[in-house]
């Protein structure tokens, strides 16, 4: 249970995700967040007065406790942390589109200030792996990179898509950290510094991330998704229609285990237990919930919880304490469990009445009655899947066949699956006039992931009113949208991959049979596939053993024409001024119709760099892709040494280099 202790009401909005709290002189936590015009503001309340503005920071006009940081473009990411060795306090640092700034907030100075060409989506601070130093780390598009205190870049890698969150966990219980990674092709990633150990497949994008203990993290989905992972395993997950802003770890209830506190996009913060997802404490703000940390802002030893919502205003929140508990077990704790009990109540009273109702039938029902609400005492709920291929009418798809053995028949089907159906549960209800045994329902996987289809059957005679519901779980494996017919004039495949392993024939027929809708079980790894997405043919065979550069150069001279206008135009400005005091209204007319015409070839050119900025992001996010897919191709030390090559050849501009590192693995002939 937690109790508020403070609430400050901000006069600046807090962008979404870009909260955090930092120790800038090393003594006093300081509220900082992303705001609106491409501003930080650092809320520091225990040195009033003290703050002269200089270099980036101002002084807020709104709220003396408040200053900006000026930062002249859109702020993507924001964190506080230690960086440096010799610093005196954290070391804010901001990310954009295009920069990365690492700020000294108590000697008002830039540290650094790096050009990031992938963007900063998001953004972490600490030590990652064998790397000495901290490091701050970065994800944009489709690439992974960390910076050290003095700016140099320490680590770099690549991933499968535009990275959404980040966090540092020790997944391996090794004593060291690794990065895992959220992104946009639904993947939560997790790497040994350069190196990937494993991912875990979920249904959306992947917008926060949180370390909870141990290998426990916490994760949250854009479609409204929470739940927490251990290791590779998901303990729980739940689904809301609203969308969580925020995630992090706090212990609400001073058991020693931390909670999972979720911000929701209606206002809602609640706690749930990190092992069933239990929700333990709610509150409400009157706006989106923009950020949720941790710190002792009221410097009394405490810790303390700390939610911010988008319209300005903070909640603070502390433990209740053991005194307090007993009082806090308050009337919503004690409804929500008469509510849960009446619940319940009301289930058994119905559950009663109808096996009163079946017990009433069966004594003497005529035959035209058919001996309602009981059905044969061997009905079994039979399923089946099978490949289907396009037709004039309908896409290809697995076909899923559930049926009963007898005449009774199937009134609904409910089926409950991740990521395959919108709001993940479909409904099948036939109509009165085709009721029979038997349903199909075409199934569409969007992409090629294990998915266990949960399936409830609603079970009765023709003419019931009551019916029995069947409950199974049907898997679907992996490659089912792979079709073993194949078209003779099919064109053969162009491309190959090959490569050794160590296991039988036999292991590798066994992993087809599970991986793939066989029709019956193959004896042979020997086989081929149509591909029912794209249309093409998988063969595998088993034998046995024994123009980024020109858009970087566009951008350069669309940049430093920017730079030459902007001269003229502050050169022109001077002038027309003159002109303007000193009452030569002619040539005031005339400088001020040179500066319009310069303002708008300016907005052109401005047009022109940003068109050509989203080019060049678009390539180096398949430059990127390429070299993920080419070190996938190895396993291991080969892998990771195939990256930085081509990382090397891509900064010495090396282009064959590049090609015959994808192809052979090494630049060396």
């Amino acid at each position: 249970m937690l109790v508020p202790i403070f609430t400050l009401k901000l006069n600046h909005k807090i962008n979404p995700r870009m909260v955090a709290i930092g120790k800038y002189d090393g003594i006093h936590p300081c509220l900082t967040a992303a705001t609106q015009a491409g501003k930080v503001f650092i809320h520091n309340p225990h040195t009033r007065g003290q703050r002269p503005a200089a270099h980036r920071l101002s002084q807020s006009t709104q709220d003396s406790d408040i200053s900006l940081l000026n930062i002249n473009q859109a702020v993507s990411c924001l964190t506080a942390g230690t960086l440096g060795p010799n610093t005196t306090g954290h070391t804010l640092l901001v990310g954009s589109q295009t920069n990365l700034l690492a700020y000294d907030v108590h000697d008002n100075t830039d540290i650094f200030y790096k050009e990031v060409t992938d963007g900063a989506n998001a953004i972490v601070l600490g030590k990652l792996g064998d790397i000495q130093n901290p490091l701050a780390i970065i994800g944009g598009n489709c690439a992974l990179q960390g910076f050290d205190f003095e700016g140099n870049d320490q680590f770099w890698t690549v991933t499968g898509d535009n990275v959404r969150s980040l966090v540092l966990c020790d997944f391996t219980a090794d004593g060291k950290n690794e990065l895992l990674v959220g992104s946009e092709d639904f993947d939560i990633r997790v790497f040994r510094e350069d190196e990937l150990v494993t991912e875990m497949a979920e249904n959306e994008t992947v917008t926060s991330l949180c370390h909870m203990h141990g290998s426990r993290f916490g994760y949250a989905l854009a479609n409204g998704t929470v739940g927490v992972y251990d290791r590779t395993a998901r303990y729980w997950r739940i689904k809301s229609k609203n969308h969580a802003m925020s995630i992090h770890a706090f212990d609400l209830n001073a058991d020693g285990v931390v909670e999972l506190i979720t911000g929701w996009s209606n206002g809602k913060i609640d706690a749930r237990s990190d092992r069933t997802g239990e929700v333990i404490f709610k509150d409400n703000f009157s706006s989106s919930v923009a950020g949720v940390v941790e710190g002792d802002y009221r410097m009394d030893g405490q810790i303390q919880l700390i939610c911010s919502s988008v319209e300005g205003e903070v909640r603070g929140y502390l433990p209740a304490s053991k005194e307090m508990k007993g009082n806090l077990m308050d009337a919503s704790v004690e409804q929500d469990l008469i509510r849960e009990l009446s619940q319940r109540k009301q289930n058994l009273i119905l559950e009663l009445r109808n096996y009163e109702e079946n017990a009433k039938a069966l004594p003497g029902v005529s035959e035209g009655e058919s001996k309602k609400g009981v059905i044969p005492a061997n009905t079994q709920l039979q399923t089946a899947l099978s490949v289907r291929r396009a037709t004039e009418s309908q896409r290809a798809h697995i076909e899923l066949n559930i049926s009963t053995p007898n005449e009774t028949i199937i009134r609904a089907v409910l089926i409950f699956a991740e990521g395959i159906f919108e709001g993940e549960s479909h409904v099948v209800h036939p109509s009165v006039q085709n009721l029979s045994g038997c349903v199909r329902v075409p199934i569409i996987p969007p992409k090629d992931i294990p998915v266990d289809l949960h399936i409830k059957a609603f079970v009765g005679g023709k003419t019931s009113t009551q019916f029995h519901v069947f409950e199974i779980t049907r898997q679907l494996p992996r490659f089912s949208m792979y079709d073993l017919n194949v078209d003779p004039s099919a064109t053969q495949p162009t491309g190959k991959v090959t490569f050794s392993i160590n296991d039988r024939p036999q292991r590798v027929v066994m992993w087809l049979n599970q991986n793939f809708l066989l029709p019956e079980g193959i004896d042979s790894p020997d086989i081929t596939f149509t591909t029912l997405r794209a249309g093409g043919l998988l063969k595998i065979n088993m034998q046995p053993s024994g123009e980024v550069d020109e858009f970087h150069s566009v951008h350069q001279k669309l940049t430093a024409a920017m730079a030459d206008h902007s001269n003229y135009i502050r050169n022109m400005l001077v002038q027309a001024e003159d002109a303007r005091l000193m009452g030569d209204w002619r040539n005031t007319k005339k400088r001020y119709i040179e500066l319009y015409d310069l303002n708008r070839d300016l907005i052109n050119e401005y047009k022109i760099r940003s068109n050509n900025h989203n080019a060049l992001l678009a390539r180096l996010k398949s430059v990127n892709q390429a070299i993920q897919r080419a070190g996938r191709l190895r396993v291991g030390k080969p892998k990771n040494q195939v990256i930085t090559a081509c990382r090397d050849a891509i900064k010495n501009n090396n282009i064959n280099a590049l090609f015959k590192i994808m192809r052979a693995g090494t630049a060396s002939s």
